[in-house]
């Protein structure tokens, strides 16, 4: 079941575009446009938020029928669409209809497939998706060479390695053509680099999660960033990040992220990067601790400490009882 979370303002009344009702509406099935009306209810009337399945339920539908409407007023342009997280609830914002329409007013299609670079590149991407183009994808495809800078052939790239994925929806596709701008892909050479390691990354962090028995569909963006982490930015192998999952389940019975993750970086302020270097720390430690324990000084033994007594380290005492002490 999805949440959806409506950007709004409180109103008391609904108003409905005219541009919707002449432009978009007749040519949508009547079920998505009960969902838009709803929706578009909700949130002028201060609703934080609402359920998939409340608003199927109110309109007799199915909550696969709610998803495909708002899919469908994304791809449209009326509404903008946004997942939250990885549980399936979405933000979704209704756009101004002015601005929606200018927006799709900047390209004009017939002058652009005058170009053939243009054209050849929309024919080679209905090849490699099998479908023909909308409209609205054509539009989004030459706006990515205006706003994003890419060439034809960076976009067609970008995707044969979604459909290499087996994802041909537009939206997905635009996901990850915003994720290629945001790392500034500038060249050929540059997307075929990020590719590498982008599916380099994601082959070991399917590693980790099946170590820690999860699946990559269960993680959470925080998580993402968290596994990132340990592989890019502390350049850990996995020997070294799976020791840590060892440790964790040794402690706690299980694997948690946040523990790992304490652990993790206790080695990487201390400079370790290999299991062996872990090792090391691990023995030099032992040692050290077996020899503190033969040279301790002995305590005369009177009435009130006529009893076996322990020397106590008492900083090292409250990280082993958070689970943060130095052997890791």
């Amino acid at each position: 079941m999805s949440t959806f979370v409506f950007k709004n303002n409180s109103w008391n009344y609904t108003p409905v575009s005219n541009i919707f009702i002449d432009k978009f509406m007749p040519k949508a099935r009547g079920e998505f446009v009960k969902v838009y009306l709803l929706g578009l209810k909700y949130c002028m009337s201060g609703e934080i938020g609402v359920s998939s399945e409340i608003i199927a339920s109110t309109l007799h539908l199915l909550q696969t029928d709610v998803m495909n409407a708002w899919n469908f007023w994304n791809d449209e342009g009326v509404i903008k669409i946004q997942p939250i997280d990885n549980m399936g609830n979405y933000n979704i914002e209704f756009l101004t209809l002015e601005d929606s329409k200018g927006s799709d007013d900047n390209i004009n299609l017939l002058e652009e497939l005058n170009n053939n670079s243009v054209k050849d590149m929309l024919q080679d991407i209905e090849k490699l998706l099998s479908r023909p183009l909308s409209s609205k994808e054509m539009t989004v495809y030459i706006e990515w060479i205006k706003d994003y800078n890419f060439s034809p052939e960076i976009i067609l790239l970008l995707i044969q390695y979604c459909v290499s994925k087996g994802k041909t929806d537009w939206r997905y596709i635009e996901k990850i053509a915003l994720g290629w701008f945001d790392a500034k892909i500038e060249t050929i050479d540059d997307a075929q680099m990020y590719i590498k390691k982008h599916e380099d990354k994601w082959i070991k962090i399917r590693k980790i999660l099946n170590y820690l028995g999860a699946k990559d569909g269960e993680i959470m963006k925080p998580q993402e960033e968290i596994l990132d982490k340990w592989i890019n930015i502390y350049n850990f192998p996995l020997d070294v990040i799976f020791k840590a999952c060892d440790i964790c389940f040794q402690r706690i019975n299980k694997g948690d992220f946040r523990y790992i993750d304490g652990i993790l970086n206790s080695w990487h302020k201390d400079g370790l990067k290999t299991l062996q270097d872990v090792t090391l720390k691990d023995n030099s430690k032992k040692t050290y601790k077996k020899e503190n324990k033969n040279y301790s000084t002995p305590v005369k033994k009177d009435k009130f400490n006529d009893f076996e007594q322990r020397n106590y380290d008492f900083e090292e005492l409250e990280k082993k009882l958070l689970g943060w002490d130095n052997n890791d």
